[in-house]
């Protein structure tokens, strides 16, 4: 079992596109409130405005899904610690690779959004008009009300969750094999990595 959480599980396209927010979305469906976080998100990241970009993410509903049902065994200060890890973790990977790939994208096309057994989702289009090669990818938001806010908190491409490979190959086991501990040692450990440790957040 390696001590680190690597995020490896992210692709750079994928991460780009996780975050193919709804600025060029239909307009039956840009103002709506399930919507807008896509579109804060992606103008905050655009403007290289990461710390608030990231505010509108659902860190707490990331954490119990992340963690399972070691959340409930967490004390408040893990919690915490873990929230503010994923979420640096997240911005410092994701975030940069973002950027580049904004200047291929086409068009994002939102649908109405859907609550299922108390889940509520948006499934969108993303057109992707790259010199090489053009694709449409399906993306399907989790979104989730956090202080009556709703916010980010997973993104599934072509049907692969952004979370549930972290969770499965990388949280889990460690929280498994040494419990809160060892997993915020891990994240730590990795946010402390020179290539990491070198990018700020605005």
């Amino acid at each position: 079992m390696k001590n680190t959480l690597s995020l490896a599980r992210w692709p750079a396209a994928a991460l780009a596109l996780v975050l193919a927010g709804a600025a060029l979305a239909g307009e039956d469906t840009k103002n709506l409130p399930e919507v807008k976080p896509l579109a804060a998100i992606i103008g905050n990241v655009r403007q290289e405005r990461d710390v608030k970009a990231l505010t509108y993410f659902n860190a707490e509903e990331q954490g119990k899904f992340l963690t399972g049902d070691y959340w409930g065994k967490a004390t408040p200060d893990q919690k915490a610690q873990f929230t503010k890890g994923f979420q640096e973790l997240f911005a410092k990977i994701a975030f940069p690779k973002v950027r580049k790939n904004f200047e291929h994208l086409a068009n994002v096309l939102y649908e109405a959004p859907k609550t299922e057994g108390g889940k509520t989702t948006v499934a969108s289009v993303v057109s992707i008009d790259h010199p090489v090669k053009k694709q449409e990818l399906k993306l399907n938001y989790w979104v989730a009300q956090e202080k009556g806010q709703w916010k980010v908190v997973d993104v599934k491409v072509l049907g692969d969750s952004m979370l549930e490979g972290v969770r499965d190959d990388q949280v889990l086991p460690l929280l498994k094999e040494g419990g809160w501990d060892k997993l915020l040692k891990a994240m730590k450990d990795k946010l402390a990595e020179p290539e990491l440790a070198k990018v700020k957040l605005k």
